[in-house]
């Protein structure tokens, strides 16, 4: 009877124990939510460009990022040595633009394709963003500054190694890269095709199945 009675009390200190565990774990749950929800809040009212600013990461420099010129080598292998690649709506728009409009070409005509994109940024002649230059023209089919954007095929990625790859040539680029394969160019086009402007514009390099050009006016492009 003895042993019955310490036995029943033990499982009873026992229930008590783990019904007061689960009132903790409770309360902290409860007490956890309460927290983030408030977190939540606080972050709602602080101005896009200041998030922007508080999570975008530190400058290349700080973060030993080779982006000198003589501090880039165009090939695979060292390509092959930087980590993956991540970022913003900027650098996926041109880690995008990359991958459909030359994830084949070396790495040397990866960049080139990536200045172009640059070079128009900053241009003054067209959208003052990568994503701006990248879109432009989208929605009208074929008449768009990049085929890829209104050829009315799936941009979907399919090749996840290709698309590491120019990812982070779109990361160095964005980082502040020297851009001086292409003289400048704003405009380029496969050999395999002739437009219009082609003849208006001086030609500035040839780097694997592209020809580029750069546009001295503000006139027309497509």
């Amino acid at each position: 009877m003895i042993r019955l009675m310490k036995s029943v009390a033990a499982a009873a200190i026992a229930l008590t124990a783990a019904t007061n565990v689960a009132h903790a774990d409770e309360v902290l749950a409860s007490r956890l939510g309460a927290l983030l929800g408030q977190e939540r809040q606080a972050l709602n009212i602080v101005p896009s460009a200041r998030m922007a600013a508080l999570t975008s990461p530190p400058p290349a420099a700080l973060r030993n990022v080779p982006t000198a010129p003589g501090t880039i080598q165009y090939d695979d292998q060292f390509l092959a040595s930087l980590p993956v690649a991540g970022g913003g709506a900027e650098w996926e728009c041109l880690a995008e633009a990359l991958y459909f409009e030359a994830r084949g070409e070396s790495v040397r005509g990866l960049f080139a394709v990536g200045e172009v994109i640059l070079n128009r940024v900053d241009s003054g002649m067209y959208p003052g963003s990568v994503c701006g230059v990248v879109h432009q023209g989208t929605g009208r089919r074929y008449a768009c500054q990049f085929t890829y954007t209104c050829d009315g095929n799936s941009d979907v990625i399919h090749e996840r190694a290709a698309y590491n790859r120019v990812g982070k040539v779109a990361r160095l680029l964005i980082d502040g890269a020297d851009r001086g394969l292409t003289d400048g160019a704003t405009h380029y086009h496969t050999r395999a095709v002739s437009p219009s402007w082609a003849r208006r514009f001086p030609m500035t390099a040839q780097i694997g199945s592209h020809l580029f050009y750069r546009q001295g006016s503000r006139t027309a492009s497509n």
